[in-house]
């Protein structure tokens, strides 16, 4: 494989502008491709940004000039989309979560596995600055050991912006799987792979009304759970609370703080790739803001970027298909635990992902 992949993109709806800016932000990936069930929106973003091709799914699929493809479509068909990237021969990333059950994300796996390709998949922030700056923070002892984790996600759900705010409130959306990925694996990538959960959850409100222009007064029925509240226990003991809510108005709850042994870590909103990085170490009278240790001008497509240079230097890649597996796990469990009231244990783990090297040059990873 050349030093410079090329991918293909299916799904051309919101999240895709970004995403190809933050991939034409690193040097060894080219975007040869768009395309999305409606053609015409593909066309239109092949020369908004000036992207080569703008394709069928089925003829991305069969281009050999692509080796990844970014899977941007919602979280419904996640799982069947990237079934059908792996089984045309590519390597695939896929927008979280991974899949909506852990049966489907399974396959995905399985299948990748026994095709000798990668899986990837979002959140890639945990690779940005801020969420790096802490990683270093606990990796070089500054709040001694970790004992302790919240992570709260706490607003009132997405029908007053989003231009299509259904599949927030339908199978693979809610707060927790909509949002979760990113505090889960900001979790992970701080505290390692957890051990078991319990939790409780409920549907708030039967229905929605959505306020953006495009959907102005229009109901939007709700089957998710809406407020979710988790207690998460990790491998190497810390324990964590984990509040994720569309049912919120305003609060004043940190985003995620780690509580160690000699001091506490306040870490920056996991949905962005810098932030403020605050210590209060043990005797202190007041917190203290770090610089950050890592380049914070980064954007989504971090993580395929590392993706394919992992694959190049045939070495694991950061944002991989298991820990998108492992955070569906633990998201699924949470569902379980709060329908038969007990703790489950995760039938899956991960590695924690290697932390990213200072000192890189914008646009390398290595």
């Amino acid at each position: 494989m050349a030093d410079k992949v090329k991918i293909g993109f299916v799904g051309a709806g919101k999240i895709f502008a970004e995403y190809v800016e933050g991939c034409r932000g690193f040097r060894n990936v080219e975007i040869a491709a768009v395309a999305d069930l409606d053609r015409e929106r593909a066309v239109e973003q092949a020369g908004r940004f000036g992207i080569p091709k703008a394709l069928a799914v089925d003829e991305l699929l069969v281009d050999p000039e692509i080796s990844i493809v970014v899977n941007l479509t919602v979280p419904l068909v996640h799982a069947e989309v990237s079934l059908a990237i792996l089984q045309a021969g590519k390597h695939v990333y896929s927008e979280k979560p991974l899949a909506v059950s852990r049966d489907e994300g399974f396959r995905v796996l399985r299948t990748a596995e026994a095709a000798g390709l990668r899986v990837g998949c979002a959140p890639d922030t945990f690779l940005g600055g801020g969420q790096q700056t802490c990683r270093k923070l606990i990796d070089d002892g500054w709040i001694g050991q970790p004992v302790a984790a919240v992570a709260f996600m706490a607003g009132h759900g997405p029908e007053s912006w989003h231009p299509n705010p259904d599949f927030f409130y339908q199978t693979g959306g809610g707060p927790l799987f909509d949002m979760g990925p990113y505090y889960l694996t900001s979790l992970i990538n701080l505290l390692g792979p957890g051990r078991r959960v319990t939790g409780s959850a409920r549907i708030s409100f039967e229905e929605r009304i959505a306020t953006s222009q495009e959907h102005f007064g229009r109901h939007l029925p709700v089957t998710v759970p809406t407020h979710v509240a988790a207690v998460l226990d990790f491998a190497a003991g810390p324990v964590a609370s984990l509040i994720t809510s569309f049912d919120i108005w305003a609060s004043n709850l940190p985003r995620i703080e780690v509580y160690g042994s000699e001091g506490s870590l306040s870490v920056p909103d996991p949905n962005i790739f810098g932030g403020v990085v605050q210590v209060r170490r043990a005797g202190s009278d007041h917190w203290s803001e770090v610089p950050l240790t890592h380049g914070s001008a980064m954007r989504r497509g971090i993580g395929v970027a590392e993706m394919a240079r992992a694959i190049i230097a045939d070495r694991p890649q950061r944002a991989s298909g298991a820990m998108a597996y492992h955070v569906l796990d633990i998201m699924q469990a949470i569902g379980e635990a709060s329908e038969f009231g007990q703790h489950v244990i995760l039938q899956s783990t991960c590695d924690r992902p290697a932390a990213l090297p200072t000192g890189l040059l914008p646009g390398t990873l290595d």
